[in-house]
């Protein structure tokens, strides 16, 4: 063989060589723990999936993940189960509050999908109401909690952590709103009762148009739910298939209930931007047990019937003086579209 063809082929191994070094490298910088989380204290957000096999607990999944988290250099100092933090606009931003008090910098978010999946997003805490923002996250996606786990601990490794004294094992805070025990009404002093929440129908809703969300558009404080497991990871052509689907079913509702001007928002819009538009109102809907939704809105559960039951409740959330109407009847019901008929019914009630 010549000398020119083995040089050649030298030259080629190294290029070939170097190359892989340089994809090595990226690939190991892509995977790091973002510096943020590295320092500064962390709330972990755990979304799970009902039917997701094999079958586990939030808790217990916290449990799970929480000593590679700290092997990895982070410092998670509470979990609490996403859906219960994204109750309501209300409870959300009494957590919101209780975060910036203790000095929250990053906000790491576990969704399990129905097919068993996990993934992990984690994003800087921000400050307000919003909880995370529009940032891109770090991400991680693993098929069960042993890769989870170990995936984490990878991520970690390589880097120095400014967290020298995180907790050895979870902590799990009471939740701000009942707690999964049947509510009562002398077992609720630690509950947000908000005077925004108004008992009442607003007024003016014939003159200013009524915004109705469809669904993955609402306020700036939306963007969290996006992380829960029955949203996360919708494709925009499923999000706007389930969007139509959705503005038909309300539409006809509306046309036969309402009276006044609506407007369908499929996108996240501010405040501001929809009292620019004329949009002083905004239909809000929330889901969770039936006593804890009537101690967040200020109204006493002792005389339900069966205070654990699942329900949807409607409410309208005034933008100029962020006041909550949720009418002059407790109207929630297991089934969305008969608690949306007669919160709308009941809007006729006069003053």
């Amino acid at each position: 063989m010549q000398y020119s063809e083995l040089l050649a082929i030298g030259v080629k191994s190294l290029l070939i060589l170097i190359s892989f070094f340089i994809v090595s490298f990226q690939t190991f910088c892509q995977s790091q723990l973002p510096p943020q989380f590295l320092d500064g204290k962390a709330i972990v957000f755990i979304s799970n999936a009902p039917g997701a096999r094999p079958i586990m607990q939030w808790e217990g999944i916290a449990k799970e993940v929480h000593p590679a988290l700290v092997e990895a250099g982070g410092d998670p100092v509470a979990y609490f189960e996403l859906e219960e933090v994204t109750l309501s606009e209300e409870i959300q931003g009494a957590y919101a509050k209780t975060f910036s008090q203790r000095l929250i910098k990053n906000i790491l978010i576990l969704t399990r999908t129905g097919n068993g999946d996990f993934y992990v997003n984690i994003l800087e805490y921000s400050g307000n109401e919003a909880i995370i923002n529009t940032a891109n996250p770090w991400s991680l996606h693993s098929r069960d909690i042993e890769t989870l786990k170990e995936s984490l601990v990878a991520a970690g490794k390589g880097t120095r952590s400014k967290n020298l004294m995180p907790l050895e094992v979870p902590t799990f805070l009471s939740p701000l709103v009942g707690g999964g025990q049947a509510a009562n009404s002398t077992a609720a002093s630690n509950i947000p009762v908000s005077a925004r929440f108004v008992a009442k129908n607003p007024l003016n809703l014939d003159i200013f148009k009524l915004g109705i969300p469809l669904s993955g558009a609402s306020g700036e404080t939306a963007l969290l739910s996006r992380y829960r497991y029955d949203l996360y990871g919708k494709s925009e052509e499923e999000a706007l298939a389930a969007q139509k689907a959705e503005k038909a079913n309300l539409e006809r509702i509306f046309d036969q209930y309402y009276p006044h001007q609506t407007e369908f928002l499929t996108e996240i819009r501010s405040d501001e931007q929809l009292i620019d538009d004329r949009v002083q109102f905004v239909l809000t809907r929330v889901e969770g047990r039936e006593a804890d939704l009537m101690e967040s809105m200020g109204l006493n559960p002792s005389g339900l019937a069966s205070p654990d039951r699942i329900v949807v409740k409607y409410y309208i959330k005034f933008l100029v003086r962020n006041e909550l109407y949720i009418g002059p009847k407790w109207d929630a019901d297991p089934d969305g579209q008969t608690a949306l008929v007669d919160f709308l019914k009941n809007l006729q009630i006069e003053p």
